[in-house]
């Protein structure tokens, strides 16, 4: 799927709708229900090609909500002749990044979602919980189109001494 933005003569209201097609993006919603954001500031930087939502992020549309201390949305210029709008390339959310869809909860220090790969990366310290049972390790990514998922251990460092940690999960029986 293909996520473009139509060009408005407003930057305030075309940074607003490019986040809303970002998050109307994944597959956890097909759903067309409106899509609501707060955020304490927004600040486009149109020469970067990007918008930042920074402070208190919240993001939610139905039962799915994210929350971070920044979200970032960046995204491509339309080729000359093909029509107006930018092509969105990717989602970055840093800090405290949770999100929600019913009984399922993932956490990480930073996640990111690929538009073109159709990819999402939960990282640092990240978490799954569905119900009472849980995954966790260094990084979590999730394939939508494939419906499947990886979780990635952190690695050795040979300077620290830090040995590579572990996948954990934690699965309750019904």
């Amino acid at each position: 799927m293909r996520i473009y933005l139509l060009a408005t003569p407003h930057l305030f209201t075309r940074a607003l709708v490019l986040l809303l097609l970002v998050l109307a993006a994944p597959a956890w919603s097909a759903d067309k229900s409106p899509i609501n954001i707060e955020a304490d500031r927004m600040v486009s930087l149109e020469q970067k090609n990007s918008v930042l939502f920074s402070g208190n992020v919240l993001a939610t549309q139905a039962d799915v909500k994210i929350r971070s201390n920044e979200m970032t949305v960046y995204y491509s210029q339309a080729a000359k002749g093909k029509g107006q709008g930018q092509e969105v390339k990717k989602l970055l959310c840093v800090g405290n990044v949770e999100i929600t869809r019913g009984d399922w909860l993932g956490t990480g220090n930073k996640m990111d979602y690929l538009a073109p790969e159709r990819k999402v990366i939960l990282s640092g310290n990240a978490k799954a919980w569905q119900g009472k049972n849980q995954v966790s390790g260094e990084t979590i990514v999730y394939y939508i189109d494939e419906g499947r998922s990886e979780v990635v251990p952190s690695k050795a460092s040979a300077t620290s001494g830090k040995k590579g940690g572990r996948v954990k999960a934690t699965i309750i029986p019904k």
